[in-house]
């Protein structure tokens, strides 16, 4: 791409800062945005585009934009600091401070006040697809999963449920209504087919959780174990069963429809054990019919950021408004 932008190079991206003789940054109309070590490369290349975009529009407010190592050193000083701070995927933690992370597909993305994705936003909002042109919302929807899914076999049904797990499989966490473990048991119990439940790949599970998953698998043979191949069982797949996977989202653009044993933002579609409890979650999937299409399309293109889209800037001051900061 042969580095930065011309108009990126004109706005100071200092990554050391100034400091006063009081040990603050001497302007405070100054925006510090705190990144992973090669997310960082990438944003101070101006290769990241989103990146670009925030910068672009606290710029055009007259604020200067530092993008600093989210490292403990940093993040110890952050408060201290004068200005304003953005983490990429970490909780914010004090005034003045706020997330962001992708929303789940490139190039959209989501600015909010903490990192409990249940407490969003969009989670809070509510859903009207009457208020969704459905014709613009399938289109929409076919290109991005053309864009996102090349490679992927279309959607069909071969008969089983997907389990796509996650992090600490025996432990039942603030947000859960019971552990994976157990969650797995729920669906032998609720529904009759076949069973697969994959481990994340980028995980690390102990051996305990290991010996307690393969136990299960040994009492039940409708439970079959894998690990990671989203790409072979989303498409193929019934229902989706998880706590709060994003494979859940991504199963929407295959029409798959999901039960959620934890809180998320992407609810509103889903049969939630958390509100209906068990059984009757899994009663309301048989019967399900949700509007996929308009539902992506109000997540992703109106209450999330498009990077690509002219209104990106325009969208990115609103988040930061919405959550509090006086800009």
């Amino acid at each position: 791409m042969g580095g930065a932008p011309p108009w990126y190079k004109s706005i100071s991206l200092s990554c050391t800062g100034s400091p006063g003789s009081n040990g603050r940054m001497k302007q405070a109309k100054v925006l510090r945005v705190y990144l992973g070590d090669r997310l960082l490369a990438s944003a101070r290349a101006g290769k990241q585009n989103f990146c670009n975009r925030i910068v672009r529009a606290f710029a055009g407010i007259g604020y200067r934009v530092e993008f600093r190592l989210n490292s403990p050193e940093e993040r110890e000083r952050s408060e201290d600091r004068r200005g304003l701070s953005l983490f990429h995927v970490d909780m914010p933690g004090f005034d003045g401070a706020l997330t962001f992370r992708k929303a789940y597909v490139a190039p959209f993305w989501q600015i909010d006040h903490t990192m409990q994705r249940w407490d969003w936003h969009v989670a809070r909002a509510t859903f009207d697809p009457d208020r969704i042109d459905p014709d613009l919302a399938l289109d929409f929807v076919t290109r991005t999963r053309e864009r996102v899914f090349r490679g992927f076999a279309p959607a069909r049904t071969d008969g089983f449920v997907y389990v796509p797990l996650q992090g600490a499989l025996t432990t039942r966490r603030s947000f859960q209504t019971l552990s994976p473990v157990e969650m797995i048991e729920a669906v032998l119990r609720y529904d009759p087919r076949p069973v697969v439940a994959t481990l994340h790949p980028n995980e690390h599970y102990s051996q305990a959780e290991l010996t307690s998953l393969t136990r299960l698998a040994d009492r039940n043979p409708r439970l079959r174990l894998d690990t990671g191949r989203m790409d072979r069982y989303l498409p193929a797949c019934n229902l989706v069963v998880t706590q709060n996977s994003s494979v859940a989202f991504q199963g929407y653009f295959f029409r798959k429809p999901t039960v959620l044993f934890a809180r998320i933002d992407f609810h509103h579609i889903a049969a939630n054990v958390p509100v209906l409890g068990v059984e009757k979650a899994f009663l309301k999937a048989q019967k399900m019919t949700p509007d996929f299409e308009t539902y992506l399309y109000w997540y992703l293109q109106k209450m999330a950021i498009n990077a690509g889209r002219k209104d990106a800037e325009e969208k990115i001051l609103a988040a930061t408004q919405r959550c509090g900061w006086n800009i």
